[in-house]
């Protein structure tokens, strides 16, 4: 199993309030996959790190992120997921 790196993109906070959209704000990182999710479980031990004002964690510019190397769950709400699949059919009509 690889490290995990979970953060929240306080961008896309911004973006979503701006624009009135609901895209998914927590990153997983593995390697060079980033993973976007609104909802996590992490299924083992894992860290919650700051790195100060120094420099951020992350390449991406996270400063908060939970390490972790064990297993995660996707959480997709079914209703989330039925909102949006009947949004996108009364755009269809």
């Amino acid at each position: 199993m690889a490290k995990k790196y979970i953060h929240v993109n306080q961008h896309k906070i911004r973006s979503n309030k701006k624009n009135g959209v609901n895209e998914p704000v927590i990153t997983i990182k593995e390697g060079r996959t980033n993973t976007y999710v609104n909802e996590i479980e992490v299924l083992g031990p894992c860290r919650i790190r700051y790195g100060g004002n120094d420099k951020p964690i992350l390449p991406c510019g996270a400063r908060v992120v939970i390490e972790t190397m064990a297993d995660y769950k996707i959480i997709q709400p079914e209703t989330w997921v039925k909102m949006e699949l009947d949004h996108d059919r009364k755009e269809e009509r």
